[in-house]
């Protein structure tokens, strides 16, 4: 049972990351971004292929792939998502979703339609015992960096001036326009590390998850549901709902694999029964 709920917090930490940049985007930007799964999907390809074309060590894929992510995000932003951030949410979903499908396009015709193989690192394979719980290196690896992600994004959303102009900027654009605070430019730099965020989720997630050219349409729900179920007013609603809903997937697997799936779409309704407006959200909140 131990081994059971460490496996689901390393899933449910997994999770946030890879849907915490989502979170931003539609919380503090209001912007449906269905596409975010694809940049999740562009860091695992390139965490893929500096590793098995170029030899890089996976300790480096890592911040390359946050990097290239965000700098692709950067680009689309500038070029494509800043015509919509006015439209309403019908046109931001159709448009982000034509994304998704001209990605899956691309990386098929272009790196084909297998999975991925990831080769971690000796120190990162394998499992060890503590006190009769086997603990996977690699999960360990990635609870220990994602916990220190969410500490740090958690800091920097409400604990420096980037945060709070970003607020400003979200709650009244004009005002914080005649304040001096460069809208445009703030927007841009969210935009593009929450793209970065997914980018390492992908990166990460790659080995645990599987990567092909579908995975953007599989895990969209997933990053949907964490959004969800954890409210998009803060940070916190999503990592929590994230690591409920990675044990509860997990265990569920384990103990009824029968029911598939189904767990987390059963603990996404309960909570949505009860808090319609996610687990952390103000009422009345978007």
């Amino acid at each position: 049972m131990l081994t059971i709920l460490f496996d689901g917090i390393a899933y449910g930490m997994l999770l946030f990351i890879l849907a915490c940049g989502l979170s931003i985007t539609l919380g503090l930007m209001n912007f449906v971004n269905l596409a975010h799964g694809a940049f999740a999907m562009a860091g695992g390809y390139v965490t893929v292929f500096m590793m098995n074309r170029y030899g890089v060590p996976f300790y480096w894929c890592l911040p390359a792939a946050f990097l290239v992510t965000a700098a692709l995000g950067a680009v689309l932003e500038r070029t494509l998502y800043r015509r919509l951030y006015g439209a309403s949410h019908l046109d931001q979903v159709l448009f982000s979703i034509g994304l998704v499908f001209m990605a899956i396009s691309a990386v098929d015709y272009f790196m084909g339609g297998q999975q991925q193989m990831f080769n971690l690192p000796p120190e990162l394979q394998g499992r060890f015992y503590l006190f009769g719980v086997g603990i996977g290196r690699y999960r360990l690896f990635i609870i220990v960096l994602c916990a220190l992600l969410a500490i740090g994004l958690q800091l920097a959303l409400t604990r420096t001036r980037f945060g709070s102009q970003l607020r400003a900027a979200v709650d009244d654009g004009r005002v914080a326009r005649g304040l001096g605070i460069n809208v445009s430019l703030i927007f841009a730099l969210t935009f593009a590390f929450g793209s970065g965020l997914a980018g390492l989720g992908g990166a990460l997630g790659g080995e645990l998850m599987g990567l092909d050219p579908n995975f953007p349409l599989k895990f969209l729900i997933y990053f949907m549901i964490v959004v969800t179920v954890g409210g998009t007013s803060s940070i916190t609603g999503p990592f929590v709902a994230a690591l409920l809903l990675g044990i509860a997937d997990v265990a569920g697997k384990y103990y009824l694999p029968a029911l598939g799936a189904f767990i987390i779409y059963a603990v996404m309704v309960l909570v949505l029964v009860f808090r319609p407006h996610g687990l952390f959200s103000r009422e009345g909140g978007r």
